[in-house]
């Protein structure tokens, strides 16, 4: 199955659980109430978070005679890509990110560590990464993700607090302890789902890096060397901004492994290097 209709059915899954919960917790004013704050709040997100993003981590922008510039510049070109604004962050561990609404409002991040610890064929694998987000749109896909999961919340919360939004007949009916179920599930269900979409982004990020790039050892080869350094020098990243990054913020395997928002590292190199075909 293709990432793209995997996304697709959990996009699915999402929707028709907020419907399911909306009438079951809030009845139709709950589910439009739950709808309209979730849009109002992440459609801000959606329009302002690379200004945000961008300051949050005390980004400075780059001209065209730095190295990152070029480098970015190359890979745009050859993805057919808009040359996207070129940040740096000023900051120790290595790590990167792409941000904005769609490909002719878009920003492409790397911190001073990434630039330090990488080779320039393996830059061009984190880069040719980024800008497959950017390509997929894939701010666009999880601020609709985002969206949903905020609904689901909202109507759980509210539910939690005054006993659900339906007509008291709805109420009288209804079983207290699957309403009781819900209201603490419902939740967990979404960010399970919501950091589902996500890592599957990151898999057809790095299928779509490597076909920029002409090869996927580089992107394998910079997985590998930044996953061991950030343990040893790791990212400082807010939570609402972690599944922006290649690579994860946040430590932890497990059951935490279940909310991360980014694969394994070590499915994502052996996926990268099955891609290279047998040598």
């Amino acid at each position: 199955m293709s990432s793209g209709l995997k996304t697709a059915l959990l996009l699915g899954a999402l929707s028709g659980f907020l419907l399911a919960i909306g009438g079951a917790l809030g009845g139709q004013s709950g589910l439009v109430m739950a709808l309209v704050m979730a849009v109002g709040v992440n459609g801000f997100s959606y329009w302002f978070s690379d200004k945000m993003v961008l300051r949050m981590y005390r980004a400075q922008p780059v001209g065209e005679d730095h190295m990152l510039y070029r480098t970015v510049a190359r890979l745009a070109q050859r993805a057919n890509l808009p040359m996207p604004k070129v940040y740096i962050i000023p900051d120790p561990s290595p790590n990167a990110f792409a941000t904005g609404r769609d490909p002719n409002h878009a920003a492409v991040a790397a911190t001073e560590g990434i630039l330090r610890l990488l080779p320039e064929n393996e830059l061009e694998g984190v880069i040719a990464h980024e800008l497959t987000h950017v390509k997929n749109r894939d701010i666009l896909i999880s601020s609709v993700a985002a969206t949903l999961a905020a609904a689901i919340m909202f109507l759980s919360r509210f539910a939690f607090f005054f006993g659900g939004a339906g007509d008291d007949r709805d109420r009288r009916g209804s079983n207290p302890i699957v309403m009781l179920a819900t209201m603490i599930l419902a939740p967990i269900a979404a960010m399970l789902i919501q950091m589902a979409i996500s890592r599957q982004r990151e898999f057809a990020a790095d299928a779509g890096g490597a076909d920029i790039a002409g090869t996927p050892t580089g992107l394998a080869h910079a997985l590998q060397r930044i996953d061991s350094a950030s343990k040893q020098l790791p990212f400082h990243a807010d939570a609402a901004t972690a599944h922006m990054f290649i690579a994860k913020p946040f430590t932890g395997g497990g059951m935490m492994s279940l909310f991360s928002s980014h694969p394994p590292m070590e499915a994502r190199i052996k996926a990268l290097m099955e891609r290279q075909g047998p040598r």
